[in-house]
């Protein structure tokens, strides 16, 4: 049977040289090219049209564009790639971002290198995995229903807000938006006062749950 092989797009060096050189002793994986970046990656896909991996393991924060931006992307040219997403975040609307994206499993950097293999495995017998902890929180989403809008933003808002939900800095959405990143910040304060809240996550909750229009 040959072996399957395994790429990964993480911009910390050390979590990307650690996590490969552990996923190498083992005979049923192949470590192909790493990248520290979305762009190096669709670059090398640019560059060698004929490069193919089995499965991708995928940061969010990245330089540039973010992991979830970049799904899509991936997708279109490696549709049979499946992408394990290896992040810090664990908050419910990254989860559910990254797997409605086209993302197959979903792994807290707190998982030890043992629980990455055994995702690695279950991912290329044709499953999905889950970190212990990734998948209570989706639990406790769900099991949260649904609330009654109540809150009505601006569409100027209504863009930055979206923005934080991509997981995009302050810097990426006054790009998008043509406007400094100064004023981002100012209405993302006003934003808070709106919805009464002290911070993104908790906007972002209310985004999810559908409590704003």
């Amino acid at each position: 049977m040959a072996a399957v092989k395994i790429s990964m797009i993480e911009d910390n060096n050390v979590i990307r040289k650690n996590v490969m050189k552990f996923v190498a002793r083992h005979e049923e994986f192949e470590v192909m090219e790493v990248f520290a970046s979305m762009e190096s990656f669709l670059h090398h896909l640019n560059v060698h049209p004929d490069f193919s991996v089995d499965i991708l393991l995928l940061d969010i924060g990245l330089p540039g564009l973010s992991g979830i931006e970049g799904i899509p992307l991936i997708k279109e040219k490696l549709p049979n790639t499946d992408i394990i997403m290896l992040t810090t975040y664990e908050e419910e609307h990254m989860i559910l971002k990254a797997i409605c994206s086209g993302a197959c499993s979903y792994l807290s950097k707190k998982s030890s290198l043992d629980e990455i293999v055994e995702a690695i495995r279950v991912v290329a017998n044709g499953g999905s995995y889950m970190s212990p902890s990734i998948a209570r929180e989706i639990v406790q989403y769900l099991m949260g229903g649904k609330l009654q809008k109540t809150t009505i933003l601006t569409e100027r808002q209504k863009e930055i807000l979206n923005g934080l939900v991509d997981g995009k800095t302050y810097k990426a959405i006054g790009k998008d938006l043509y406007i400094s990143q100064h004023t981002v910040k100012c209405h993302i304060k006003k934003l808070y006062q709106v919805l009464q809240v002290n911070n993104k996550a908790e906007a972002i909750a209310m985004y999810l749950r559908g409590e704003i229009e």
